[in-house]
């Protein structure tokens, strides 16, 4: 029963905060003022539904994987991304995750699977090209093939440039697991945090993102260092490390992602 009342507390807290933002869009849309656009380095790891500020009919496919070694087995991840903005400011995104586990146990076989689905939307409701700094606040709806449940996950971000080349970003908010075999809740608080260096003139980067999970009874941290090249106006390729700090995760890992502006 106390299961059974958080997720319905969840639920309507959702709902809840995807009415305000579609009034904070209807209300944006008719002020045309907001129509400035703040470049800011965007992260490879824990990457944005779509750019903050973006433009009515901006689109980009993404594939990525990440690739990571451990004593029984080799892990690897497969993703496939849309991203496209139908009006200013407006970012909506549907990802696919895949997973291909590779035994190396004799008695153990190796899998491949589709692991989640992800549906997204971001919306910059604070976009200040004197002040360089963007806000956006969002909704991903998670669905989890493998483990049987669902995820509810409203997030903020708050990114600001300093001097041009410096950029900072901050993507933050709760997601709320929901498990259909034990109807049980269980809730990570996300803190991913970005700085990154963008080479003048160019669309490339140097920077590092700082990935947390924090819940009651462990916090894990994982830094990602990462670099990112702009191969042409429309494609680019991004590469990053994972380097386990905190928590149960101890196994390094790497990760790369093609983006192709549409």
């Amino acid at each position: 029963m106390e299961n059974n009342k958080l997720t319905s507390r969840c639920l309507h807290a959702c709902l809840f905060i995807c009415a305000i933002t579609c009034s904070v869009v209807a209300l944006a849309q008719e002020n045309r003022s907001l129509s400035d656009k703040v470049h800011h380095a965007e992260p490879l790891y824990n990457d944005l539904v779509r750019d903050l500020g973006a433009r009515k009919g901006e689109k980009e496919f993404n594939v990525g994987a990440d690739i990571k070694r451990m004593h029984t087995a080799d892990e690897f991840g497969y993703l496939l991304e849309y991203e496209f903005a139908p009006i200013d400011r407006l970012g909506l995104e549907a990802e696919t995750d895949f997973a291909y586990t590779k035994s190396r146990m004799a008695n153990v076989s190796s899998s491949n699977q589709l692991e989640r689905l992800r549906l997204s939307s971001q919306y910059s409701f604070y976009v200040s090209k004197k002040h360089a700094t963007t806000l956006a606040v969002g909704y991903t709806q998670i669905f989890n093939f493998v483990d049987g449940g669902t995820a509810f996950n409203p997030f903020f971000i708050a990114a600001k440039n300093w001097e041009s080349n410096w950029h900072t970003l901050i993507y933050t908010g709760p997601e709320f697991t929901y498990h259909y075999a034990s109807c049980k809740m269980d809730m990570v608080w996300q803190m991913n945090t970005s700085f990154h260096y963008t080479i003048p003139k160019t669309d490339h980067f140097i920077g590092v993102e700082v990935n947390q999970g924090i819940a009651s009874e462990h916090i894990e941290t994982v830094l990602h260092p990462q670099i990112k090249l702009g191969l042409s106006s429309k494609l680019a390729i991004g590469m990053a490390v994972g380097l386990p700090i905190s928590g149960r995760e101890k196994a390094l890992s790497s990760f790369w992602r093609l983006i192709y502006q549409l």
